[in-house]
């Protein structure tokens, strides 16, 4: 079955509506969420990310990499947290994504994960990742 990747990004308009519904019911709701994923057996992680000011940036330009500490951008969409799910198609990652519980001004986008055999495999490399998720029960 694919993999999934539901990507919520956030702006100052979906931070405002946090504020109007409250902290704890959004957190009730999204555990709720979380829990209708784990009783179907499609949850595979999902984790909310810190605030900007604890991250960094590492750009890659010609030179040796730069790293930039948090706050490092301002943004009209913030990367947020995200959600793996492994299920059937497409069409059912449509029907997970779209009740995602958050407010208005929220997005997700919603990307298929590469498998190991999309490539078009034979290389060293391939075969000892495949090796690795064999042996970590990730295939």
């Amino acid at each position: 079955m694919p993999k999934y990747m539901f990507i919520l990004k956030r702006t100052g308009e979906s931070f405002e509506a946090d504020h109007e519904v409250g902290f704890a019911e959004m957190l009730e709701s999204m555990g709720r969420y979380n829990q209708r994923l784990i009783d179907a057996g499609a949850l595979v992680g999902a984790e909310g990310l810190a605030p900007l000011a604890e991250g960094f940036v590492v750009d890659y330009g010609p030179a040796s990499p730069v790293v930039t500490d948090g706050p490092f951008v301002e943004t009209h969409e913030l990367f947020d947290g995200f959600w793996i799910v492994d299920v059937a198609d497409a069409a059912e990652a449509r029907e997970w994504a779209v009740r995602i519980p958050v407010g208005r001004g929220s997005r997700v986008e919603v990307r298929r994960i590469h498998a190991i055999d999309d490539g078009p495999g034979g290389t060293d490399y391939q075969q000892a990742e495949r090796d690795w998720r064999d042996r970590t029960g990730q295939l």
